[in-house]
């Protein structure tokens, strides 16, 4: 039986509804700023602390009160099919919907129209993580009765998006700008705003559909966050600093049966992946090594990303294998 879970909230006019909070993950893209990472692996799919991303996002929406996800795959979409086949161990229905043309974040939010109900939804990029506290976001949509809500933060180089005092977004810029904010890729949208986006099956930027709403005289919701962590994991160097964040101080991860030789070494911090093997005179410092890596005697793996089953022989050093 599928768990939903059911919350109490206040609406805007301080009635009591009870809801079910259903959620999209938008993981349809191919992560081209993440090549060769994503060559075989979608992004979506990139562990994290030996931990994929997308289960992270699965856990965060849960821990926040959502009941059901969605996600949009196209690029290696047949990966993101394996991984969800059986969604009952994450404690919550989850669906995959293939786009067999990707059709961007607009055109996959209103591809999936018959998922929602009537009560608004959240919608994540599958390629952040972050601990935003949601359930004040939500709250915070529903009490301004706006069609959308754009969660915001200050973070440099994204700071496009101009808010006026009310919260109201005035303008979103296509280059950062002083005195503006970020956009963190978290929305929570009503469905009644899925109207202004063509059912085409075409490719559909959802902010150029904000910045319609915006030239219409209409209003969409600024909720501005702060004091939370968050990262892009958009380039090699945000994944690796992501890795090494989600180690909270404590400095090397080993996955299951993975094999240090007494004479390796491992130094600064490091992700290591399950079935592993690093050999007598070897180095890993500020890495993250995927699944079944085999680091040889006397090779050196610094600042770099191993992926899954490589042999590295001889010094990877600020690279990808």
């Amino acid at each position: 039986m599928p768990l939903f879970v059911e919350l109490l909230l206040y609406t805007f006019d301080g009635v009591v509804k009870r809801n079910i909070m259903k959620a999209m993950i938008l993981a349809a893209g191919f992560g081209t700023r993440l090549k060769p990472l994503t060559k075989y692996r979608p992004k979506a799919l990139m562990p994290v602390g030996n931990r994929p991303l997308l289960d992270r996002n699965i856990e965060y929406l849960r821990s926040a009160g959502v009941s059901a996800i969605i996600i949009n795959a196209h690029y290696l979409a047949e990966h993101i099919l394996q991984h969800i086949s059986d969604s009952r161990r994450f404690g919550l229905p989850i669906e995959v919907r293939v786009e067999q043309d990707i059709l961007g974040t607009g055109g996959g939010i209103r591809n999936v129209s018959d998922f929602w109900d009537d009560d608004p939804f959240i919608v994540i990029n599958s390629d952040i993580l972050t601990d935003i506290d949601l359930k004040s976001a939500y709250k915070a949509h529903l009490s301004s009765g706006e069609l959308v809500t754009m969660v915001l933060h200050t973070k440099e180089p994204f700071n496009k998006i101009l808010i006026d005092s009310r919260g109201s977004i005035q303008d979103i810029a296509k280059k950062n700008l002083p005195g503006r904010f970020a956009f963190t890729g978290i929305h929570i949208i009503s469905p009644t705003f899925l109207e202004y986006i063509p059912h085409d099956n075409r490719l559909h930027n959802i902010v150029d559909f904000y910045r319609m709403l915006i030239a219409s005289g209409k209003t969409v919701h600024g909720y501005l966050s702060h004091g939370h962590k968050w990262h892009d994991i958009g380039t090699v160097p945000s994944y690796l600093a992501t890795n090494q964040d989600v180690l909270n101080r404590t400095p090397f991860l080993l996955d299951n049966n993975c094999q240090v030789h007494e004479k390796a070494q491992l130094s600064d911090w490091a992700v290591i992946g399950e079935h592993c093997r690093i050999h007598e005179g070897a180095l890993v410092e500020r890495s993250v090594l995927w699944e079944r890596v085999t680091v040889h005697k006397g090779a050196r793996v610094i600042d770099s990303v191993v992926t899954s089953c490589k042999e590295v022989t001889g010094d990877i050093i600020g690279g990808v294998l």
